[in-house]
């Protein structure tokens, strides 16, 4: 069976226009999952900003999230680990039937052992990729609950679409952090990848222990991870003719 990862698609972030483009293009490709049986990933920040106030949530993303209810329900759960613009989550997700995860997934595919993440760090200090404080602060269920009482739920929603903006268009977009950390963790693990997203820089780097592959950002250069043939390779989805297109020249080895 192959497997697809994608991550930081900030669907809501765009004009109307280009947010309808952007989940059309997702939702056939998810479609195209059903089709083919591809196992979903999705590694964090599908959604530029997401909180749930009971049984209130972000008016974005609808159809696309119909899509990937028949996609859980008609094939098998795709994976959602929470990233750091959609962790507010208080059970919606797992309703539409995702396997919701909020630090990590430990991946076994075949042979392949495989350690998905969003990226903006792990809770677990053991890893030694602590989060940034205010990521810590935004994630804690005390700092959700305060927040949720302070505001309603369309306040509340429409200030965290705002700090997410704020967010998403100042990025640490160093890839050094997760470069390093990366190759000294598949070093002293048994794993043979390690996949993410968050700082938006699509790459590849192949150690002899191991292989780290940052996915990008969906929503520009439409890159995903794609299991197949025993291997994960850094591919771009072709929305129009409905493929996945090789990028070789993001594939460096150290």
């Amino acid at each position: 069976m192959k497997h697809l990862f994608l991550s930081d698609v900030h669907l809501g972030a765009f004009t109307d226009q280009n947010n309808d483009r952007l989940e059309n293009e997702l939702i056939d490709l998810v479609r195209f999952s059903i089709e083919e049986k591809i196992q979903l990933h999705i590694l964090g920040d599908l959604f530029d900003y997401w909180m749930e106030f009971g049984n209130e949530v972000p008016k974005i993303g609808r159809r696309l999230l119909h899509q990937l209810y028949d996609y859980n329900h008609s094939f098998r759960p795709a994976t959602y680990i929470t990233g750091n613009h959609d962790n507010w989550t208080q059970g919606y997700f797992e309703k539409l039937g995702f396997d919701v995860l909020t630090d990590y997934k430990s991946l076994n595919i075949n042979s392949l052992k495989v350690f998905l993440h969003h990226g903006d760090g792990l809770r677990d200090k053991k890893f030694g990729l602590e989060r940034p404080f205010y990521h810590r602060i935004l994630r804690h269920p005390l700092f959700t609950r305060m927040y949720q009482l302070i505001y309603g739920a369309e306040s509340g929603i429409d200030l965290m679409r705002q700090f997410s903006n704020y967010s998403r268009n100042n990025p640490n977009q160093d890839p050094g952090r997760l470069n390093d950390w990366s190759q000294q963790f598949l070093k002293k693990s048994d794993y043979d990848y390690v996949i993410c997203g968050h700082d938006h820089l699509p790459r590849v780097e192949t150690f002899s222990f191991g292989t780290y592959i940052n996915l990008g950002t969906f929503f520009k250069e439409k890159t995903v991870a794609l299991y197949t043939n025993k291997r994960i390779e850094l591919v771009k989805w072709n929305a129009e003719d409905r493929r996945f297109d090789n990028l070789n020249y993001l594939h460096t080895e150290i």
